[in-house]
């Protein structure tokens, strides 16, 4: 029997268009900048206004003069003092050339260039290399990565593909890199040794099996279970210890003044007021083009419907952009503010103990939006301060009460466990039952099991093992 009925029930759509703004929300300065180029060329009616076009009439006809051939030809100036020197200040000119320094992330790519890989896997593998901390290991977890990467391509993409991909990754050079824990690193590094060598071949079982005995310095147990005397053991421990525990360097010194990072934010701090503002404005520069906005008009009145009709969407999509970029500026400015207001402190001095404790939760309810949108407007940005560039996603910290009942943050509990490892003893170190007790003399009363976690969490060794590497 055929009847009809009526139901009533929610749901929640995302429409197309918000997707599209939550990916601007996600992208950085340069990323940012390449979507715009992109949709400049894809859209005709988008127009870019130049960053140095002059603004009046006046302006220009002064440019022109001053750009005049016979003044510019025979002004007496030799071409060599302008062609170099100009670029800088008499006090600021370089001394010596500057070197090319390649980063180990380009080498990974370049490297899988030269692998048959198509333009997605390859695509794909730059996002995991793109993904590795400065040390050359993976942080993250593969399943967290895979749910960004499948936001950010516009398909879903399985764990086990990522997993395929970074053993690709982890089989170039240099070795060990895109390990995601010491004992990992350990083991890429060692089977790429002799494996018929019996002490490289002891120290793959060794750390395959037995690393927890390792870190719990349990030898006896180690020689029962690989079958070694205590001299084949001294032997397999120094191969172990020569090796390096992260697979990149820290960049040196003289390297570390080339600054590789484009700021997304700017805080300048003046007295007691911070000023916020964005590294680059986009949405300004950004227009619908005069030109084109005539020929939607005449079309529309013609009998040409179909070209009518791809003005007029091309016309919707170039608007949608535009108000796109405002907003995504707009709701940057205002979650940034926010950020700097709750941690007001931390930029007027720039002392990392300052920091306060703050989650998503608390910046997305004062902005009034998503905690998502907050993730993605913080996440890869950085912010150009008095000193120096900071990772938004590091003043994010939760909190724990010291002796007073103050809630600080657990960076600075983090900030003083590192400076109490770096002033022990390298031969005799701390355990982690003394950490807990030097901190709570500082007022930080924690378990030892937080500071195991908040150890691992700073890639710093056990006791045994910081004696045996010391």
């Amino acid at each position: 029997m055929i009847y009809q009925h009526l139901t009533q029930k929610q749901q929640v759509r995302i429409l197309p268009q918000q997707i599209q703004l939550l990916n601007l929300f996600h992208l950085n300065t340069l990323e940012l900048e390449h979507r715009i180029q992109q949709e400049l060329e894809e859209n005709p009616l988008l127009d870019e206004t130049p960053a140095d076009e002059p603004d009046s009439k006046e302006e220009a006809e002064a440019v022109q003069d001053f750009a005049d051939w016979e003044e510019f030809g025979y002004d007496d100036i030799p071409d060599y003092k302008t062609e170099y020197a100009n670029y800088f200040s008499g006090e600021t000119i370089p001394d010596k050339p500057l070197a090319q320094v390649n980063d180990f992330r380009q080498q990974l790519k370049e490297q899988c260039r030269l692998l048959l890989m198509d333009e997605k896997e390859y695509t794909r593998a730059c996002y995991l290399i793109d993904s590795l901390s400065e040390n050359g290991m993976l942080d993250q977890s593969l399943s967290s990565l895979a749910e960004d990467m499948s936001f950010k391509f516009g398909s879903w993409i399985e764990s086990t593909e990522l997993e395929r991909l970074l053993a690709v990754i982890q089989g170039l050079d240099p070795a060990g890199v895109g390990a995601r824990d010491i004992r990992e690193c350990l083991l890429l590094q060692l089977t790429r040794k002799n494996t018929n060598r019996p002490d490289v071949a002891a120290a793959i079982r060794l750390v395959q099996d037995h690393f927890t005995d390792l870190k719990n310095r349990q030898l006896d147990k180690i020689m029962a279970g690989i079958g070694l005397e205590e001299d084949e053991l001294r032997i397999v421990l120094e191969l172990i210890a020569a090796m390096p525990m992260q697979p990149v360097a820290s960049v040196t010194e003289e390297n570390g003044n080339l600054n590789y990072i484009v700021p997304d934010f700017i805080v300048a701090v003046e007295s007691d007021v911070i000023e916020v503002s964005l590294a680059r404005q986009r949405s300004s520069s950004l227009h619908i083009s005069n030109t084109w906005m005539e020929s939607v008009k005449s079309q529309c009145n013609k009998e040409d419907k179909a070209t009518g009709q791809y003005l007029k969407s091309k016309l919707q999509a170039a608007e949608w952009f535009i108000s796109a970029i405002q907003q995504r500026e707009s709701t940057m400015l205002r979650v940034m503010r926010t950020i700097v207001k709750w941690q007001y402190e931390y930029f007027k001095e720039g002392d990392p103990l300052l920091l306060r404790p703050m989650i998503l939760k608390n910046i997305a309810q004062e902005v009034g939006v998503d905690i998502s949108t907050v993730s993605r407007i913080t996440s890869n940005k950085y912010a150009a301060t008095p000193f120096g560039n900071i990772l938004l996603k590091d003043l994010f910290s939760e909190g724990l009460a010291n002796e007073q009942g103050e809630v600080v943050s657990n960076r600075i509990i983090q900030h003083a466990l590192e400076e109490a490892i770096k002033a022990e003893d390298k031969k005799t170190p701390f355990t982690d039952h003394q950490l807990a007790v030097i901190l709570a003399g500082n007022g930080y009363k924690i378990a030892r099991r937080t500071v195991a976690k908040y150890r691992e969490l700073l890639r710093i060794p056990t006791a045994q093992l910081r004696a045996m590497w010391g």
